[in-house]
């Protein structure tokens, strides 16, 4: 099974669902930051904004400036075509990448409770190519996702100042199989009842943890001033590990004795920064950078066949620039003013070694009623490119939109 992957390079039939297909045996493709719609539209950037409601997951201290109590739950529509032999690969994916609610508690700080998928893995490729006889199915599914407590509070001795944390308690599972189905186009029909009529299939199925830890954690520092609001974080270095069940079934009639291993993905620490700068009233720029310097290759779930072994990294960084006119909050100005406008665009260096993505965003908000509450539109597109053959190349477009809910549970109405 050498050629494998060649063979699923040059596929004649395909069907597939994905966001990518670059890291599947890995960790997957990778949520940005936990970016929510309106910080999507303006490019990724936008987590030192503090005037916004919200949660980031790169800054939790800019939770302490919340004033109402909030909602926010996002939805993610990708289409990625990637260029092979003979062809192209198309998919798509949908889904609820990360949602949250929100706690402002006065002088005590404020906290929040939010799931956020990290990183997803899922896709199905089917190879039916009559002229070489060759038939294969490759499928991944999974996900490794968080349950993200966090908590924010201002200085006393300078509101302009405040800090916070975020824990991340991982959870998922993973799932990979490749069948290979059986081939007797070369016999005579005659002579075709002797022929094994099975498919043949590997199967692994894997749990997330980390090791000798419940969690890991994220501190943060946010500054806001009357012009410009900055932060800084830092994120803790961890280890994955991924426990996993190798099973080889034969026309899931008869499984033999399933194999246990476990591999550890060392996950480096994490250091991001960004700033906001009002340039008139509800006009602002923001630039964010983050950066995670990954050393130790990962070892891949694949441990069967002649699939690569692991997957070679490189250090992670993000770049990302974007502009935002917030909308009027004043509720009998016109709609169109009320609405606020997003853009921006970014340049991410992958944890996969030789990968990059380019991309670009705009963005709409769309207010609902008088207390605020909010939808967040965002339309994106890139590139992902590798100067490796090991990786395809792919574009992509995509929709994001987030529901922002705000209310004011706890206060006396005016």
């Amino acid at each position: 099974m050498k050629y494998l992957l060649f063979i699923l390079g040059c596929l004649f039939t395909v069907s597939s669902y994905a966001t990518s297909i670059m890291g599947l045996d890995a960790l997957g493709a990778e949520d940005v930051s936990g970016a929510s719609a309106a910080i999507a539209g303006s490019g990724y950037a936008g987590h030192a904004k503090a005037s916004d409601e919200g949660v980031s997951m790169v800054n939790p201290a800019r939770l302490a400036y919340n004033r109402n109590v909030s909602f926010s739950a996002n939805l993610s529509y990708q289409m990625v075509s990637a260029s092979v032999k003979n062809g192209s690969l198309g998919s798509q994916s949908i889904s609820i990448p990360s949602f949250y609610l929100a706690f402002p508690m006065g002088q005590f700080g404020a906290f929040s409770l939010g799931l956020w998928q990290h990183y997803s893995s899922n896709y199905r490729a089917e190879l039916n190519d009559s002229l070489n006889s060759q038939q294969a199915t490759l499928e991944y599914q999974g996900s490794l996702s968080e349950f993200t407590p966090s908590y924010a509070i201002k200085l006393p001795f300078w509101h302009r100042l405040s800090v916070g944390g975020t824990a991340h308690f991982v959870m998922g599972n993973n799932k990979r199989m490749l069948t290979l189905g059986p081939d007797n186009s070369g016999v005579s029909e005659s002579d075709s009842w002797a022929t094994n009529n099975s498919d043949v299939t590997d199967v692994v199925n894997g749990s997330w943890s980390i090791l000798n830890h419940p969690a890991y954690y994220t501190v943060s520092a946010q500054y806001r001033g009357k012009m410009a609001s900055l932060f800084f974080s830092y994120t803790t270095a961890y280890t994955l590990v991924n426990d996993m069940e190798y099973q080889l079934q034969v026309s899931q009639l008869d499984t033999l004795a399933p194999t246990k291993m476990s591999r550890q993905i060392d996950v480096p620490m994490t250091f991001a920064s960004g700033v906001s700068y009002r340039l008139a009233k509800r006009h602002f720029v923001m630039l964010d950078f983050m950066w995670k310097p990954w050393k130790k290759a990962i070892p891949n779930m694949a441990q069967s066949w002649d699939l690569r072994s692991e997957t070679l990294v490189e250090s992670e960084f993000l770049i990302s620039a974007g502009y935002q006119r917030d909308g009027s909050t004043i509720f009998y100005d016109s709609y169109m003013s009320r609405m606020a406008y997003r853009a921006g665009a970014w340049y991410k260096n992958g944890y996969i070694k030789d990968v990059s993505e380019i991309g670009g965003s705009i963005g709409l908000g769309f207010p609902l009623g008088k207390r605020g509450t909010t939808i967040d539109v965002a339309l994106q597109g890139g590139v992902r490119s590798s100067k490796s053959e090991t990786h395809l190349d792919e574009t992509f477009i995509g929709v994001k939109i987030g529901l922002m809910g705000l209310g004011s549970w706890g206060k006396n109405e005016r």
